[in-house]
C-alpha cells in the first residue's frame, strides 16, 4: 500500500549549500522530518551544479518520511548565467543590463523545458524572453 503524503513543501536552495538553518529547517521542521538527513541529501545529489539555485520540491508523508525532486533552476537564474550578470535591473524598462541571442534563448527554453507547460519550443522562447523583459535584458531580433 502507497504511503499516505502528509503535504508537500517547495523550496529553492543553492545547490551543495543547504543547512539546517532558514529557509531548510524552518520549512522542514514543523513536519518532524529529519533535517539533516534531507539537507545530506541534498547537497550530495546537487553537489555538482556549482552555487545555482535550485528548486526542490520535497513530498512528506504521515510516517515523517520524505522523498523530493529537483527541478531545473529559475529561468531568471539562467538568464543571469548566460549573460555573467549578477542580477537583474532595478528600473527593468529603463537601465538595460544585458543582450541574449536567440541561440542563447532557446537554449535556456530547452533546458527549462521539463518544468514549463508546454512542449513547444517557440512558446518556451516566449515566457524566457517575457522574463528576460522583466529582468532588463533585451532579446536580438
Amino acid at each position: 500500500m502507497a504511503k499516505k503524503i502528509k503535504t508537500k513543501i517547495k523550496l529553492q536552495v543553492s545547490a551543495g549549500k543547504a543547512t539546517p538553518a532558514p529557509p531548510v529547517g524552518t520549512a522542514l521542521g514543523p513536519h518532524g522530518l529529519n533535517i539533516m538527513e534531507f539537507v545530506n541529501a541534498f547537497n550530495e545529489k546537487t553537489r555538482e551544479m556549482g552555487d545555482t539555485i535550485i528548486p526542490v520540491e520535497v513530498t512528506v508523508y504521515e510516517d515523517r518520511t520524505f522523498t523530493f525532486i529537483t527541478k531545473v533552476p529559475p529561468a531568471s537564474e539562467l538568464i543571469r548565467k548566460a549573460l555573467g550578470i549578477p542580477k537583474g535591473s532595478s528600473i527593468p524598462h529603463k537601465e538595460k543590463v544585458g543582450k541574449l541571442t536567440l541561440d542563447q534563448l532557446r537554449q535556456i527554453a530547452e533546458q527549462k523545458m521539463p518544468d514549463l507547460n508546454t512542449d513547444d519550443i517557440e512558446q518556451a522562447m516566449r515566457v524566457i524572453a517575457g522574463t528576460a523583459e522583466s529582468m532588463g535584458v533585451d532579446i536580438e531580433k
